[in-house]
């Protein structure tokens, strides 16, 4: 399929050959939701803990005699029954990691890249080499593209500082690297924002049966 292909100042420059495989397929989104509950699973750090009976500081002596006070016996002032005592099936930490299938990381990605193309929310450039560090001139430019108010997802082919610099402190502005592109990078934005280069590598990767 025929696509816009812009320059930073938002004026088509030429039209860019875009693979219907990877831009173009139905979206299945069965298949994309699949995937973003999987990588959502997979940011999951799992560092999360209580301290049961046998962690909890103290209660080594049994706190009084077994017999005779009339009332119920105890063996350490740690029980989980006391104050300050252990917690009882609580929570510890473990891995969350959830594998997905290849086929369906490649489908769910390409279905985000086509439903982009027909919603209108991607935007190819010829490439995003700015010559200012500078926030604010990195800022000027969305604004005449009247993407300021967007949140934005841009793929990269190559790392440059200066661009890295300029979008570091811009909240609603993301920078992620082409090939380590994941369907909730692409999904998580108003706008996708893509080099053309890395058109490229996009389709080389997500054309792999």
């Amino acid at each position: 399929m025929k696509f816009d292909l812009h320059n930073l100042k938002g004026k088509k420059i030429s039209d860019l050959q875009l693979e219907d495989t990877v831009f173009g397929i139905e979206p299945n989104r069965g298949v994309v939701r699949q995937a973003i509950l999987a990588e959502l699973t997979n940011m999951r750090q799992g560092t999360h803990s209580t301290k049961n009976r046998a962690l909890v500081r103290g209660g080594g002596k049994k706190p009084f005699k077994q017999k005779g006070r009339g009332g119920a016996r105890a063996g350490t002032i740690r029980s989980p029954l006391w104050r300050g005592g252990g917690t009882v099936f609580g929570p510890e930490p473990h891995v969350y990691k959830h594998k997905l299938p290849k086929k369906i990381s490649l489908l769910a990605r390409k279905s985000i890249l086509s439903e982009k193309v027909k919603s209108n929310e991607l935007f190819v450039v010829e490439d995003l080499n700015v010559k200012s560090p500078k926030t604010a001139d990195f800022y000027t430019i969305l604004k005449e593209l009247k993407f300021e108010k967007k949140k934005i997802t841009i793929l990269v082919s190559a790392h440059d500082r200066n661009l890295d610099l300029a979008v570091r402190n811009l909240r609603n502005v993301y920078l992620v690297d082409s090939r380590k592109a994941s369907a909730y990078d692409l999904i998580d934005c108003n706008l996708l924002i893509v080099e053309k280069s890395s058109i490229d590598i996009l389709t080389n990767l997500l054309s792999v049966n």
